[in-house]
């Protein structure tokens, strides 16, 4: 399933990461400078030709690093913590790629979902991390393929924006 960004998705990620979408061929560009000494490029492709299959490519490009998400599903947006987090899913596995407002971004990939609906104080804090972040996407995981939480209280209140 590939996803499909409207423009009130468009706005909305703009906002919360306080940049206005910019389209450049088939790419959605956002450039995050929220002080001279960070800066990040944000490009989401949809619906793309990847490999034999069609899929949406989120990329990220720093000055020290570029990153990417093959078959984005979907996303969510977090007002309260000033970020997107760009999500795909495959064999049981969750990536997530966040991006901040404040210029950083994390890369999660190959995590087992299982860990998003565990105790998170059970996990190493090299494991919690990811278990913690990718949480805010259960919600935008196909029904099927969500976890069941067995213990409630971890998760904040971010808004949650599902396509």
């Amino acid at each position: 399933m590939s996803i499909v960004f409207s423009e009130a998705d468009l706005a909305r990620i703009g906002d919360v990461l306080g940049s206005s979408p910019r389209r450049t061929g088939r790419a959605i560009r956002y450039e995050i400078k929220p002080d001279q000494s960070r800066k990040l490029a944000l490009e989401m492709y949809p619906d793309i030709p990847i490999g034999k299959k069609r899929g949406t490519l989120i990329s990220v490009y720093t000055p020290t690093a570029h990153l990417q998400l093959h078959f984005c599903t979907g996303f969510v947006v977090s007002e309260m913590l000033g970020e997107v987090t760009f999500v795909g899913e495959a064999d049981g596995k969750l990536s997530g790629l966040t991006v901040e407002r404040a210029g950083g971004c994390s890369l999660y990939a190959n995590v087992d979902k299982n860990i998003l609906s565990g105790d998170f104080t059970t996990l190493g804090p090299e494991v919690m991390m990811s278990g913690i972040a990718l949480s805010l996407t259960e919600e935008v995981l196909p029904s099927g393929e969500r976890p069941r939480r067995k213990q409630s209280g971890t998760k904040g209140k971010a808004r949650r924006s599902v396509r």
